[in-house]
């Protein structure tokens, strides 16, 4: 592939993915990277979010909001960064000139789905942190209708953070048996292979090869909670038969979650890129590079 240069503004680039964007970044040696953490960059304040933005060429923004709990009580918090602070994002990324590459979430759809969502299937959030993200995937779809990238992930695990394929190797070693959820099914991504796709968007969309809009930066197949904590047992050589299943009414929280998030990529086509890879082939990636995956 060849890499347009240009120059890369990373928002929310000391997460999970924004972290791993900056690696990928650096692998591909081509561009110029500027990595703005939270401390960084407030994305409420829209002028500091036009002075980041002046001279890049594309933006990735992997700044969220992500406590999704949390946003049942305090949406108004949660709307001023993944709504309006992706606005505040999208209007500077239209004064610059820069393609602006947004990551969102499959909590935009209600999860009442029996085949995956395509791209552009009608969206019904079932939570605060869904309707939250929604704000932000209609300010960049609105205000860039040209240079605007919204990339739905979900499942996301990676080397940092907390996520859940890290919960589950903790846990691991902490207890006999883990009870984990048969009743959610999904597409386990990983962060790094997320950063991967993002850079090669974004080099498809200075290159002109990309139509602007919405993708769905999944891996393809699917699997439940309980069928991830399995297959992480398994690679990792710790015996699957630990993991225990159950159903979502055991762990009651805050914010409802969809049943159903397994969302279609065929809009990957009109970028020239192929779907990403199925989840486990993708988890066993993830693994083996922490040195995690067991040999026979």
């Amino acid at each position: 592939m060849t890499h347009q240069s240009g120059h890369w503004l990373v928002t929310g680039a000391g997460g999970m993915l924004g972290r791993d964007l900056v690696t990928a970044l650096a692998t591909t040696g081509g561009p110029q990277v500027t990595a703005a953490t939270r401390a960084d960059l407030d994305l409420t304040d829209p002028d500091a979010v036009l002075a980041a933005v002046k001279g890049h060429d594309v933006v990735v923004n992997a700044a969220a909001w992500t406590n999704v709990d949390g946003a049942e009580t305090q949406e108004d918090a949660a709307t001023a960064i993944n709504g309006e602070g992706v606005a505040h994002l999208a209007r500077a990324c239209a004064q610059a000139g820069a393609r602006l590459l947004h990551v969102s979430t499959d909590y935009v759809f209600p999860g009442n789905a029996s085949s995956p969502y395509p791209e552009d299937a009608p969206t019904a959030p079932l939570n605060a942190y869904g309707r939250s993200k929604l704000v932000g995937e209609q300010a960049v779809t609105r205000l860039l209708p040209e240079t605007g990238y919204v990339v739905r992930t979900a499942w996301l695990y990676g080397t940092h953070g907390r996520n859940f394929v890290n919960t589950m190797l903790r846990l691991a070693a902490e207890r006999d048996h883990l009870d984990v959820v048969d009743d959610q099914l999904g597409q386990p991504t990983w962060s790094y292979a997320l950063a991967q796709r993002l850079v090669a968007l974004g080099d498809a969309a200075l290159g002109g090869r990309a139509p602007a809009g919405i993708y769905h930066g999944t891996a393809s197949g699917q699997t439940t909670w309980y069928g991830l904590a399995r297959a992480v047992f398994a690679l990792s050589g710790l015996d699957p038969a630990r993991i225990r299943p159950t159903t979502s009414e055991h762990y009651r929280l805050p914010a409802a979650r969809p049943a159903y998030s397994v969302l279609g990529h065929e809009r990957w086509q009109a970028a020239g890129l192929p779907p990403m890879p199925d989840w486990h082939e993708m988890l066993g990636g993830a693994l083996a590079e922490r040195g995690l995956v067991a040999t026979p």
